[in-house]
């Protein structure tokens, strides 16, 4: 490109008459779908959820899910970081529980087991339907594919004390 032309990725690099120059001013594929899915996040956020990025750093955001009621997770207030990847929405975004939380598809380190943000990944997911699906782990958790696997035995062999446990932490 000759003069002031623009291209379509941030880190896209043009010829210009005095050599080779950065595009600072435009904006990724990926990032315009997060911009997109931020604005109708906004306009319609998921039930007791909210997102949005942290400072201004679109591929870094900031989540918070309300427990359900009904569940030993009820009133508590759980922050996740989400991260984007460059690739996204043709890569799923990586998501962690920054609250603790005992729950058998939640590690100790927040990591995450859901299956649509691994193997059933799909880029005509959003980030409203990844939060609703996180939120729904709450109420319906899959002690068949725990990342806690004692977590996982106590709510199979005994789900009262497994609530017990679950709601002190909450």
């Amino acid at each position: 490109m000759i003069g002031g032309g623009r291209s379509s990725s941030s880190s896209s690099t043009a010829t210009a008459a005095g050599g080779t120059w950065v595009s600072t001013t435009s904006v990724s594929a990926s990032g315009k779908r997060i911009q997109r899915e931020m604005s109708e996040l906004n306009a319609d956020p998921p039930p007791h959820c909210s997102a949005a990025p942290k400072g201004d750093n679109l591929f870094h955001w900031v989540a918070t899910i309300i427990g359900p009621p009904g569940t030993p997770y009820q009133g508590g207030i759980f922050f996740l970081d989400i991260t984007f990847p460059s690739d996204y929405p043709f890569q799923p975004p990586k998501v962690v529980f920054k609250t603790r939380i005992y729950h058998c598809n939640v590690d100790a380190a927040g990591n995450l087991s859901l299956d649509i943000l691994k193997d059933s990944w799909s880029p005509a997911l959003t980030i409203s339907k990844v939060l609703t699906a996180i939120r729904s782990i709450f109420s319906n958790p899959d002690p068949y594919s725990p990342l806690t696997s004692g977590v996982a035995r106590l709510y199979l062999a005994d789900k009262a004390k497994h609530d017990e446990i679950a709601s002190e932490w909450t």
